[in-house]
C-alpha cells in the first residue's frame, strides 16, 4: 500500500500526473492528481507581494524575479523561488516551459517590453499576463508587432491582466489575478485518456503531497477518505480526499464541519482490519445545521484501512 502512494508521489515529483484506481460496487473509480503548476513572477513588488501567498494557496509553485535586490529576497517571498537579475536574464535562468503560468508584473513600460521580448521569443507559456493600464498594453503591443513579434501572440497576452471585478488595491488586484490563473488552470485542463466503460473520473485533481506523503511514510494505522460521488450543494467535489491516523488527525480534507467528523470517526473503526467501507453524508439534517454547515447535499465516501 505504501509503495503504491510512494509511485503517485515520484511521478509528482517528476511533473507528470498520477492515477489512483479503485473499484467500488463494480465501478471504477479513477482519482488523477495533477503535479503542481509553477507561477513565475516578473517583478518583486506590492502586487506580487499579495499574489505570492494567495498563489501558494492554490497550490502553485511561485518563482519571483527582480532586479532590485531589495525587492528580490528570501525574507519578502519565503517559501517562493527567488532570482536577482535583469529580468532577460532571469527568464532566461527559469527556463520557461508550456505548462507555466507568467504574470509582468515590473515597475514600468521599459522593463515590461523587456520581459515580453524575451517571453515572445522562447516557449509560450500557458498562460501569460500582464498588469498595466489600456493605454500602456496598446502602445506596448504596437511598439512590439512593429518590431515584428506575431499579433496572434500577442493577442493571447491577458492585458490588462485579471479578470474585471473592480479591483483596486494590490490584495484586490491579485485575487483578480488569481480568479484568471484558475479560470485557465480550469479551461486548460486536459483529461489524461478517455475513461473506459465503467469508469468514472472524479473531478478534483488537486495534489495534497502532505496527505500523499503521510500514505507513503511509515505510519502503522492510517486510512484513505475517498469522495466518489456527491449531490445537491456540498462544501467539496467528488475526489476530495483525506487521510486519518489512530489519534484522529486528518491530512487534506473532505469538506470539514461535522459530515468531516463523522468521516474520521467511521474511518478510525476500520484501522487494523484490512476492511473497506463505503458511507453516506448527510449534510440537510439538524447536526449539520447546528454545526454551521449551510449546506444542502449528500456526500459518498469510501473508506479503506491503509495499514
Amino acid at each position: 500500500m505504501q509503495q503504491e502512494f510512494q509511485k503517485l508521489l515520484e511521478a509528482l515529483a517528476r511533473g507528470e500526473c498520477a492515477t489512483l484506481t479503485r473499484e467500488v460496487e463494480q465501478v471504477h473509480y479513477l482519482r488523477r492528481f495533477a503535479p503542481r503548476e509553477r507561477l513565475i513572477l516578473l517583478g518583486g513588488g506590492h502586487v506580487a507581494h499579495a499574489l505570492a501567498r494567495m498563489a501558494a494557496m492554490l497550490d502553485f509553485d511561485v518563482t519571483v524575479a527582480d532586479d532590485r535586490p531589495e525587492f528580490a529576497n528570501r525574507e519578502r517571498f519565503p517559501g517562493a523561488t527567488v532570482v536577482c537579475d535583469g529580468f532577460a536574464s532571469a527568464i532566461q535562468t527559469v527556463s520557461v516551459r508550456g505548462s507555466d503560468y507568467v504574470c509582468v508584473l515590473t515597475r514600468g513600460h521599459r522593463w515590461d517590453g523587456e520581459c515580453l521580448r524575451a517571453l515572445l521569443r522562447g516557449t509560450e507559456p500557458r498562460y501569460l499576463g500582464m498588469i498595466g493600464s489600456k493605454r500602456r498594453v496598446r502602445g506596448l503591443f504596437g511598439a512590439l508587432a512593429e518590431e515584428g513579434f506575431d499579433p496572434d501572440a500577442l493577442a493571447r497576452i491577458h492585458a490588462p491582466i485579471g479578470l474585471m471585478i473592480g479591483a483596486v488595491t494590490p490584495e484586490e488586484i491579485a485575487v483578480s489575478i488569481c480568479a484568471q490563473l484558475i479560470e485557465c488552470r480550469r479551461a486548460s485542463a486536459v483529461p489524461e485518456g478517455e475513461p473506459q466503460s465503467g469508469e468514472t473520473v472524479l473531478e478534483q485533481t488537486n495534489a495534497d503531497l502532505n496527505m500523499l506523503r503521510f500514505l507513503a511514510g511509515e505510519e502503522k494505522r492510517k486510512a484513505l477518505c475517498l469522495v466518489l460521488e456527491t449531490r445537491g450543494s456540498t462544501p467539496v467535489k467528488s475526489g476530495a480526499a483525506m487521510a486519518v491516523d489512530a489519534l484522529g488527525r486528518g491530512y487534506g480534507t473532505v469538506g470539514g464541519g461535522c459530515g468531516e467528523a463523522a468521516v474520521m470517526a467511521r474511518a478510525r473503526t476500520l484501522l487494523g482490519t484490512g476492511k473497506t467501507a463505503v458511507m453516506e453524508v448527510d449534510m440537510t439534517d439538524d447536526a449539520a445545521a447546528e454545526d454551521g454547515l449551510t449546506c444542502g447535499g449528500t456526500m459518498k465516501v469510501y473508506l479503506e484501512d491503509c495499514t
